[in-house]
């Protein structure tokens, strides 16, 4: 296979210039990106590296408030505002001939799979090229519901960087959960694999596209170089969430600017550093996985690991012995299914830093955490929505984690825990927590308070998202697909606390024939099929009556005091 090495062409005058000669090498596809005109030096990643540490350099929380500037993240980049491409950032300028990498997949089968810059970025330039021959213009959807994998990354990033947005869909999607989300963004091509292709095929409107070896080989005769053409404020990824802001889920449209944003989490969320060896087994599918375990560390031209297949926590640890992982983000689930294995002991870490988000973290796991990990676990708090805006600075010198809270703000972030008249909390006292946006206070849809040091901690959802094992799950959707089973005549769903999950999901159900454990688990199975293998009631209650509200809604509410009402009288 031809070795493209890229070096500067004085002739192009556009934004990512580049120039190649090809010769022979027999592996993979590997170049050095040279920057173009517009004030950014060729520097080789060593190079850089120097460089960016001495912007990321910091020991000290109050160092981050008094240096940090909205203005300083886009030191980091070569784009600007008129010309900016995540694929660029995150892979392109770090591709150097050298076969370094930039992907560690940890498969639940036991396979380990490393990804180059490289290879990466020749896939992705192939990709893009071959968007452009299918037809596709800028703006259009392409959607992809893939197992991290080099077709995954060659399709997250080969869209981006024509200018098209990329979706990525849970390969855990039922057919109820995935049309919701191709009726919504109507993407012009859906790609997925060999087992999902027909679950793909019965969707309306995209066309289906197996990501196997087929595909690899007929991009292979398009150029591995690429150069975009987009600008900071064009649309680079919808990200779908479970309905913060509406009962069903809707899609979180970021451009390619969210990247810049992102790394004042990245830097003080999850603290990655030049030199950091990183893991996040969020799947990317979810923001946490995509932005803070995929996009942040490659913008930074740190090598990430993923996860890939059905989770299982033993096989997580040995990946993070074996590749020597000094910093991790996952979600808190994760944290209590390691601890729950009781296999901790097995192994050796090497943790410097770790960060959670999803949910709180409950007091046995953050003892398990100081056992066997031996650094606190900093929790980030944010939305697909805002992005992170709560965060523990891990690695500051002078910043105390407290077990339990959400930390402060990130720097340039203002935000309040407010009474329903909107004056500020006291010390303690529970509100609404609200965020300073576009010259007014904005709800996160969660409840919260402060402590006298002025640390923040979560107090539950405002609204009726069920988060479970990190998961954000809507109420709506699973009531929606419950009531289309033939035995529910009515039915409410709420979050009930679990011990590992942090919540679980219970319904409540008026039925027509008798309540029965075979019916349970039949409506178990046909939510499951449904929506999604991780989106289903593992409680299910028979009812007569549900309460409800004038309007005559169901009152969830009700049921959730209920439900905690039950928990204190067992206690």
């Amino acid at each position: 296979m031809a070795h493209i090495s890229i070096a500067p062409a004085m002739d192009d005058h556009s934004k990512y210039r580049t120039s190649f000669m090809i010769y022979n090498k027999g592996v993979g596809m590997t170049f050095r990106f040279h920057h173009g005109e517009g004030g950014f030096p060729a520097i080789r990643h060593s190079e850089w590296t120097e460089y960016m540490a001495k912007l990321t350099d910091y020991t000290r929380y109050a160092d981050a408030q008094a240096h940090a500037t909205s203005n300083a993240p886009w030191d980091l980049f070569d784009g600007d505002r008129d010309h900016l491409n995540i694929a660029h950032e995150c892979i392109t300028r770090h591709a150097d001939g050298t076969g370094r990498a930039a992907v560690r997949i940890a498969h639940a089968d036991g396979r380990d799979e490393i990804l180059s810059f490289d290879i990466i970025s020749a896939g992705a330039a192939r990709f893009a090229h071959w968007l452009d021959a299918e037809g596709v213009q800028p703006g259009e959807r392409i959607a992809f519901m893939l197992e991290p994998s080099l077709p995954f990354y060659v399709c997250l990033f080969g869209a981006m960087q024509t200018g098209a947005i990329s979706v990525p869909l849970f390969t855990l999607f039922g057919p109820d959960a995935l049309r919701l989300r191709v009726d919504d963004c109507k993407p012009t091509i859906l790609i997925t694999n060999a087992e999902k292709a027909d679950l793909a095929r019965s969707m309306n409107g995209p066309r289906v596209v197996v990501a196997d070896e087929g595909l690899l080989d007929e991009i292979e005769k398009y150029p591995a170089i690429y150069t975009p053409k987009t600008r900071a404020n064009d649309l680079a990824v919808f990200q779908y969430t479970s309905g913060t802001t509406r009962e069903l889920p809707e899609a979180v449209k970021h451009s390619h600017r969210a990247l810049v944003t992102l790394m004042f989490a990245a830097l003080y969320g999850t603290g990655i550093r030049p030199g950091d060896e990183f893991f996040c087994p969020s799947s990317p599918a979810w923001g946490h996985g995509l932005w803070h375990g995929t996009l942040a560390p490659l913008g930074m031209g740190v090598t990430t690991g993923t996860f890939a297949g059905r989770f299982d926590p033993v096989r997580l640890m040995k990946a993070l012995d074996d590749y020597g992982i000094t910093n991790m983000s996952a979600a808190a689930t994760h944290y209590r299914m390691m601890k729950n294995s009781g296999k901790a002991g097995d192994y050796s870490f090497h943790f410097k830093k770790l960060s959670y988000t999803g949910e709180p973290i409950d007091p046995a796991t953050l003892d398990f955490i100081d056992t066997y990990f031996k650094v606190p676990a900093c929790s980030m708090y944010g939305t697909t929505e805002i992005g992170v805006v709560l965060v523990n600075y891990p690695g500051a010198d002078d910043f105390t984690v407290k077990p339990g809270s959400l930390g402060k703000a990130v720097p340039g972030q203002k935000l309040q825990v407010q009474r329903p008249d909107g004056t500020p909390s006291d010390p303690g006292e529970i509100g609404e927590l609200m965020l300073w946006r576009r010259d007014k206070w904005e709800t996160t849809k969660d409840r919260a308070k402060i402590d006298a040091d002025g640390y923040f901690y979560h107090c539950g959802r405002a609204d009726d998202v069920i988060i479970s094992a990190g998961w954000t799950m809507s109420a709506v959707e699973i009531e929606n697909t419950l009531l289309k089973h033939p035995a529910v005549l009515e039915c409410a769903v709420i979050g009930v606390p679990d011990p590992q999950r942090g919540q679980v999901v219970k319904a409540f159900v008026i039925a027509n024939v008798d309540g029965s454990d075979a019916l349970v688990k039949e409506l178990q199975t046909f939510t499951r099929e449904k929506l999604a293998q991780h989106e289903f009631p593992r409680v299910v209650e028979f009812v007569t009556e549900l309460p409800k509200t004038p309007a005559g809604k169901v009152h969830r509410k009700i049921l959730r005091d209920i439900e905690a009402a039950k928990l204190v009288e067992a206690a």
